[in-house]
This record gives structure tokens, C-alpha cells and sequence, in this order.
């Protein structure tokens, strides 16, 4: 689906883990308390991250909000606190407003390369420049990203959210 290859790399180039209880069959459930991630950017920390494995310094994107039909720039800085190796799983979920478009997990180190990174990721600073272009096709309305990243022993990495609103 043209959504999975737009939304995709943009989850990826922020994200690198998290362990949650949407492995017995629930979805992570965003707490009240949410963080914001720093940087110009609509993203939120699924939970409080100090015992992440990426601590996330900045993610920038350019134009911010994200607008259909223009190209989105996206930086973003971290450490990784240990190496990340094969096995890393990601968990990706999109609603389009209460519609389930994407609820799927599939193994990072397949996704990295879509944003010019291998595994295994190595313990330290982590930095990442990419340009996507979005498809002016986007249908407008309310889009929530998740994407939570988990090692291969289920380890959290990172767990990120987003509302983002695509209009016309």
C-alpha cells in the first residue's frame, strides 16, 4: 500500500524499539502523560523514556506539520544505549480517524534501509538525515501513527505516537 511505503520510512527515521502489551494481543496504550519528543515535530513518547534504549535528542521535520504533495525533510539525533542487532522487531499501526489502515509487525533491520541505516545498529550516537516525497494523493482527514520498536529478547528501544491531519 502507497500509505506503507509513505509512512513507513517516516516512523523509522524516529524510531528504534519498544516492549508492550500488544504482544498479548493489546495495543499500546498511550498514557495521559504523554512526552513530547524533542524538536520541531507532532510526536509523542508512548510512555515516560528514560529506560528506552534510543534516547531521542531532536527529530526535525520540515515542513511541520507533514502536507501532502510536498517533500518532507526529517532529522533526527539520538544515542542508541546498546547495539541493536537482527531480530528487532517493529510494530506499526495507522488509523485514518477510527479506521484501522496498518496494523502490522515486521523486522526492522529490513525497514532500516529504507532510511540508509544497517543493522546491527551500533551502541552510540545515532544521527539521520532524509527527504521524502509525499504523494499529493493523500486522502485528507485525522491520521494516528504508532510505532513501537522492541529488540529480538522484546527489549524497548522506543515506543512514538502521532496525530497528524492532512487537509486538502
Amino acid at each position: 500500500m502507497k500509505l506503507t511505503s509513505l509512512l513507513l520510512p517516516v516512523v523509522l527515521t524516529i524510531t528504534v524499539s519498544a516492549r508492550s502489551s500488544w504482544l498479548n494481543g493489546n495495543q499500546v496504550s498511550v498514557k495521559e502523560n504523554s512526552v513530547e519528543v524533542p524538536g520541531e515535530n507532532p510526536l509523542l513518547f508512548c510512555s515516560n523514556p528514560p529506560t528506552d534504549i534510543l534516547e531521542i535528542d531532536s527529530v526535525d521535520l520540515s515542513p511541520n506539520p507533514p502536507e501532502a504533495g510536498q517533500t518532507l525533510d526529517i532529522k533526527a539525533t539520538g544515542v542508541l544505549k546498546k547495539t541493536v542487532e537482527n531480530g528487532a522487531k517493529i510494530h506499526l499501526q495507522v488509523k485514518y480517524g477510527l479506521i484501522t489502515l496498518i496494523n502490522q509487525e515486521t523486522d526492522l533491520c529490513n525497514q532500516v534501509k529504507n532510511v540508509d541505516l544497517e543493522c546491527p545498529l551500533e551502541k552510540g550516537p545515532l544521527e539521520l538525515t532524509k527527504s521524502v516525497n509525499l504523494p499529493s494523493q493523500i486522502p485528507s482527514g485525522e491520521y494516528h501513527v504508532m510505532a513501537d520498536v522492541f529488540t529480538k529478547d522484546g527489549d524497548k528501544i522506543t515506543c512514538l505516537t502521532a496525530d497528524v491531519h492532512f487537509g486538502k
